[in-house]
């Protein structure tokens, strides 16, 4: 079987609708793959209408959250929650929160990149973004691509919107442990995204994953195109030590990236493993 556990659509930062999603993951051949856009559920729906026979989708999201980094500080993790209850009280509030949140902070950033003579308008860009959308960053890279100011996403990030450059604005993030606590009473399961990618920026330490899973983590993204050999080998490790599910998953954004679906696969035992400890919402298979 191949299962993916990680993509995104339109509903956050990818360039392929829900409905393009799915048919995209069945060209693929994949046999299983997860709805995981940023802080919301709203590609949930077009995905599930979408589903041809022989295709199963694990439907969840993927949350901002800030952590201990175990070295004195903090720093951003993002937390792969799978199979939760999307009407939870908690749930709602919170991504309702995160999605304003994102939006006010594109528009600072786009406010202070065109006020440098960028071609970047922030009521144009969100005006073309759904409420119920999450807004990023890459929003801003494709808009930079499109008027010909970056030659890619990846040149946009490089060049304007990393965390170290001039047009910088600090995100409101969830600790990760409300997060871990929040997915869990929705009868849903959690897994570390791409813990080890150094090059993203600041990481935590594998102390930290310990106690997050102490307080109930589920699981952590072995497998994934920013992690090398050593990174996937330390967290093995420390998964099979904390009995941990480990999942693999391409991170897939469409066009925004060069990462095709199904380059990174989960195990069929592990995601049995999810599917066990899930009480939120059931795997969907198509028919």
């Amino acid at each position: 079987m191949r299962i993916d556990l990680h993509t995104h659509s339109t509903a956050s930062d990818g360039t392929d609708t829900p409905a393009e999603l799915v048919a995209h993951a069945a060209a693929a051949g994949l046999d299983t793959f997860a709805i995981t856009d940023h802080d919301t559920t709203s590609g949930w729906a077009a995905a599930v209408a979408a589903l041809p026979a022989g295709l199963r989708l694990v439907r969840g999201a993927e949350l901002s959250c800030v952590s201990p980094d175990g070295r004195g500080g903090y720093c951003t993790v993002h937390l792969l929650g799978y199979l939760f209850d999307p009407a939870a009280a908690a749930v709602v509030a919170q991504y309702a929160r995160t999605r304003a949140d994102r939006r006010v902070r594109l528009a600072r950033i786009a406010e202070k990149m065109a006020a440098d003579g960028l071609p970047v308008d922030a009521d144009a860009l969100l005006a073309g973004l759904p409420e119920d959308s999450t807004a990023g960053r890459p929003h801003l890279a494709m808009a930079l691509v499109r008027a010909g100011v970056a030659t890619s996403v990846d040149d946009a990030f490089a060049r304007f919107l990393n965390d170290r450059g001039r047009y910088y604005v600090p995100s409101s993030r969830t600790p990760v442990h409300e997060s871990i606590e929040m997915i869990a009473e929705a009868g849903g399961v959690t897994v570390l995204a791409h813990a080890f990618a150094h090059h993203r920026g600041p990481t935590v330490t594998a102390d930290v994953i310990k106690e997050l899973a102490r307080i109930g983590l589920d699981g952590v993204e072995v497998d994934h195109p920013d992690h090398g050999p050593e990174a996937r080998a330390e967290l093995r490790a420390l998964a099979a030590d904390l009995d941990l599910i480990m999942t693999g998953s391409s991170d897939y954004h469409g066009t925004n990236k060069v990462i095709g679906l199904g380059q990174e696969t989960t195990a069929p035992e592990m995601l049995e493993a999810i599917a066990e400890r899930a009480t939120g919402v059931e795997i969907v298979a198509g028919s």
